[in-house]
């Protein structure tokens, strides 16, 4: 999609901080992250969210949560990390191009949701 921010990142329109790239998919630095450690891996192809990803897209999904999960341990995330993924309204997603958060570091985040 034209106007798509990570688009423009996975096609080099837009730089990022990348910590992995293939193919399919780009793994970068989140530019406001919330952690010591906060990447996000993103597949190349515009999905918009997880709500629509297709069975044709379960090899990428496997491919980003595999290659973020290594890649969190990598930059020093070995006791743990989160992974996230916000997905339409409700779920808070700000940009419309299906992403996965690896958000971690010592000890640095809270419980995952107030109850």
């Amino acid at each position: 999609m034209s106007d798509c921010i990570f688009c423009k990142i996975a096609s080099g329109d837009i730089p990022a901080k990348k910590a992995f790239e293939d193919d399919d998919m780009v793994v970068f630095h989140d530019i406001n992250p919330v952690a010591p450690v906060h990447l996000l891996a993103i597949p190349k192809k515009h999905i918009a969210s997880l709500a629509d990803a297709e069975p044709a897209d379960a090899l990428v999904m496997g491919k980003l949560l595999q290659t973020g999960a290594r890649l969190a341990v990598e930059q020093g995330c070995t006791d743990g990390f989160r992974t996230l993924i916000n997905t339409g309204r409700v779920g808070r997603q700000e940009v419309y191009h299906l992403h996965i958060h690896f958000v971690g570091g010592p000890d640095v985040l809270p419980p995952m949701l107030k109850r």
